[in-house]
Parts: structure tokens; C-alpha cells; sequence
């Protein structure tokens, strides 16, 4: 249908209808507080993720041989709040030892078993580049030889804290800060893959998975699937999930202006502090290839209904 045709008119008539009614809502129903960091900063940083899709098979093979681990049953978690009410949201993960609760394995432990670790395989993929990022993402999809899709989710993380390869590798002299994206990783692991395992144990934390229906988008931290162009992961500490978030960033690499209203949904172990958002692109390597160079400074405001309590941090 022509752009200047009656029908077209009608459809811009009825959204444009449509986004007065929405915008009349949120402000009638919310009220926007800017989110600033503790330092009274009001400008942070915005990165982007997607759920990437490998290759990989049911069984092990000369060419997937990296596994895609299930929950390990040794891996124990501690909630500290049930004794000590000030440690809300902080949870503490190890294994027995005897009588002794010790830190779980690193990723350096783990990678060390070669495909022994005592935990279920999902499945087995042919890149351990993009095994570590599939971790970082959060969740992803697995295309199988036979053709069926496989989804996987976060099930837990062996308690380690999130070190940044990226940063590790500018700090070597590997590559600059401006390089040092995904895409850059992944080609510096295909030119140095005898350095790689190294590098890759700089980040000690490792993702254990779960099978999840193929079906829908990826799920967040509430179960919800996540919207691409619409969901961001953000620090729970500070931003409460559910929540509405107008969010005014730019595209990546790029001056354009991305503002837009979007939904808290998910969190994740690199996103750290107040003025903090990981903005979800999507499903695949168009998606990849945008969250890959997103790192662009950005401004948050939450919307919260009209006459509720403020949370605090």
C-alpha cells in the first residue's frame, strides 16, 4: 500500500493515537526519577547482548568437543540474608569440603578436565570462544546436525566474580581499548590459540545451563521472555526489575540518538552499579555483531507508580 494512500493515513492516524494514549498513561500512572550513581554521576555506561546461536551436537566428536555444562550437584549456594538481613541479595557458592564450604571451581579448574568435570553435558560445541561469550550472554541456542534447535538458560555461576578478557588483553598490549569488542576477541583467539585457555581463565567465572523450550524469546531474571530492542539487564541493587526505564543512549559506534522507553528484565555479572545497562538486541550474528560494539555512554530514568515507596539501595 502507497505511503500517501487513505489506508496509510489511517494506520499512522491510529498510532499516532495509539502512542498519545500510552504517553498519557505513563503519565498519569508513574513518576520519572533520573538514576544516578552514588557519586551523584548521572551519565554511565550502556552495553548490548544478544543470545547467540552455535553449532554443536548431543556427542561429543573430533569437532565439538567443548561442553556445555548442567548444573554440577556439588555446587552448593549460602543466602547470607536469612541470618543477616543487611546482606539482602547476596549469596555465597562453594562445595563441601568434609565439614568446610570452599570456592567452587574456576573456570581454569574446570577447562583442565577436558570434558571430565563432573557435571551433565547438555551438549558439545566446536568453539571455545564462543562457549565463553554463549556464558557471558546468559543464554543462547544450539543448532544441532540433526537440524532440532536447542535452548539454554543460566542455572547457576560457580561464585567466582566476572573479569573482563577484553580489558585483560588491552592491559597486555593485545589490543587497544577501542578493539576491544567481541569480534576482536574472537579474531585474537583465532590468531593466538595456544595463549588462548590463559586468557580466557582471567574471567575465573563459569555458567552452568539448562535446557529451556525452543520456543519464544530468551527469558530474563523473571522468567519473562526478553523483547529485543525493548529489554535490558541492569544491577538489581539499584534498578528494580519490572520496572520501566526510559533509556537515552546512542547506537553503536555511533553519535545516532537510541531513546526509547524499555523494561528491566534481566541481570548479569558485568552489570555493576547504578547508571548501568545491558541492552538486548536480539537472537544471531546481526545481533551479535551490534551488541559486540555497543559501549556508549548513557542516562537512565526510572518510572515508578505514583504514591509507592521509593526503593532504596
Amino acid at each position: 500500500m502507497a505511503p500517501g494512500s487513505a489506508a496509510g493515513r489511517r494506520r499512522r492516524g491510529r498510532r499516532a493515537g495509539n502512542d498519545a494514549a500510552a504517553r498519557a498513561y505513563f503519565e498519569r500512572v508513574f513518576t520519572v526519577y533520573a538514576i544516578v550513581a552514588p557519586d551523584s554521576s548521572a551519565e554511565g555506561q550502556v552495553t548490548g547482548y544478544f543470545e547467540p546461536v552455535l553449532e554443536g551436537s548431543r556427542a561429543r566428536g573430533a569437532r565439538y568437543s567443548q561442553p556445555v555444562y548442567g548444573l554440577p550437584e556439588d555446587l552448593v549456594m549460602v543466602d547470607l540474608a536469612a541470618q543477616y538481613p543487611e546482606l539482602r541479595g547476596l549469596r555465597l557458592r562453594g562445595r563441601l569440603n568434609g565439614r568446610r564450604v570452599e570456592p567452587y571451581y574456576s573456570r581454569g579448574d574446570i577447562a583442565a578436565r577436558n570434558g571430565t568435570f563432573a557435571a551433565p553435558v547438555i551438549a558439545w560445541v566446536a568453539d571455545p570462544v564462543e562457549l565463553f561469550f554463549l556464558q557471558i550472554q546468559g543464554s543462547g541456542q544450539i543448532q544441532l546436525e540433526s537440524g532440532e534447535r536447542i535452548r539454554v538458560g543460566f542455572a547457576d555461576q560457580n561464585g567466582h566474580p566476572y573479569r573482563s578478557v577484553g580489558r585483560h588483553l588491552v592491559e597486555r598490549g593485545e589490543m587497544t581499548l577501542d578493539q576491544a569488542s567481541m569480534q576482536s576477541i574472537k579474531a585474537w583467539g583465532a590468531a593466538n590459540p595456544q595463549r588462548l585457555q590463559e586468557a580466557l581463565n582471567h574471567n575465573a567465572s563459569y555458567v552452568f545451563f539448562r535446557e529451556l523450550p525452543a520456543v519464544g524469546g530468551p527469558p530474563g531474571a523473571l522468567g519473562v521472555p526478553l523483547e529485543a530492542g525493548y529489554s535490558i539487564a541492569v544491577d538489581p541493587r539499584y534498578v528494580p526489575l519490572g520496572a520501566p526505564v526510559f533509556l537515552a543512549t546512542t547506537y553503536p559506534l555511533s553519535p545516532q540518538p537510541l531513546e526509547r522507553l524499555v523494561i528491566a528484565q534481566d541481570t548479569g555479572g558485568a552489570i555493576r552499579g547504578a547508571v548501568r545497562a545491558d541492552f538486548f538486541w536480539g537472537t544471531g550474528a546481526e545481533a551479535g555483531a551490534l551488541a559486540g560494539r555497543m559501549r556508549q555512554p548513557g542516562r537512565m530514568w526510572l518510572l515508578w507508580p505514583r504514591g509507592e515507596v521509593l526503593p532504596r539501595p
